[in-house]
């Protein structure tokens, strides 16, 4: 009788396939996040455009709310970062830039730093750190407290009364904030210039910043920007809406919206990075 060949045991097995479980398990609770979010985004379109136009007044009030929120209330937290953008960023460059004779280059750095990268990104963060854990925490203590599951038996939808709101208004938050910011950005970076003795004229400035700008720049600021918005307003309801069933779990539903939500907004700002790489 021939010997039986000696069968790996169970542990070696395991052991070499170690890896594929590691690498395996967090891929896999990828995909299944990013088809939630991508199906409850779905949703949220198809709920806009087929009653957007239900209960305007309703709708509009909430927009309104939430533009206040989310916009008209950071207000002063971004007139402080455009002064201290304006120092650290532009003020700096200028300087430094003069130091090295190479004046005439701040326009193209101003609209590379600020116009197409920093100041958009940034918006989103200060709005996603304000804004959207408030977002997850209520919307996510709402479904635990089954006040979702009333508005369905009265017959609302919740998507059309407490998503699409809040997708609109910190779409159109994020995008006056980043216009604000740079607008601040780019008057204070002169002031403090100005304080250092640069030689460098206010219509001098300003030529040079719009001889840097196309067309190309205020098209991708504005989707970019929206974008951003509708990102952050996404994910966030999702986790809130989603997830929470018990209010124990409105904690973890936040860190995990805070986290994906900075994910999904990197990823949406390297969409538009390759396309100024086709456009340039």
């Amino acid at each position: 009788m021939d010997p039986v060949p000696p069968q790996p045991s169970g542990r070696s097995a395991f052991e070499g396939s170690s890896w594929v479980v590691v690498l395996g398990r967090p891929l896999i609770r990828a995909a299944r996040t990013a088809r939630g979010l991508l199906a409850f985004a779905l949703i949220t379109l198809g709920v806009l455009w087929t009653r957007g136009g239900r209960a305007p007044a309703l709708v509009g009030r909430l927009v309104r709310q939430q533009v206040v929120r989310a916009g008209v209330k950071l207000l002063p937290l971004f007139l402080f970062l455009a002064l201290a953008l304006g120092f650290l960023v532009i003020g700096q460059t200028v300087a430094w830039l003069s130091r090295l004779g190479a004046i005439d280059y701040l326009g193209s750095v101003m609209v590379l730093v600020m116009v197409r990268e920093l100041g958009p990104l940034l918006t989103a963060i200060v709005v996603l750190t304000r804004v959207g854990t408030a977002l997850v925490v209520e919307l996510g203590t709402a479904r635990a407290l089954g006040e979702v599951e009333a508005l369905e038996a009265l017959g609302i939808d919740p998507v059309h009364y407490l998503v699409v709101p809040r997708v609109v208004g910190l779409a159109l938050s994020v995008l006056a904030l980043t216009v604000y910011l740079l607008l601040g950005t780019i008057l204070s970076g002169y002031l403090w210039a100005f304080l250092q003795d640069v030689p460098l004229t206010p219509g001098e400035y300003f030529r040079q910043l719009a001889a840097s700008l196309r067309w190309l720049d205020f098209v991708v600021l504005a989707l970019k920007t929206a974008g951003f918005g509708t990102v952050l307003a996404v994910v966030t309801c999702y986790h809130g809406l989603a997830r929470p069933l018990r209010l124990d779990d409105v904690a973890p539903a936040t860190v995990r919206a805070m986290g994906q939500a900075l994910v999904g907004c990197v990823l949406w700002d390297a969409l538009f990075l390759v396309v100024y790489l086709v456009g340039a």
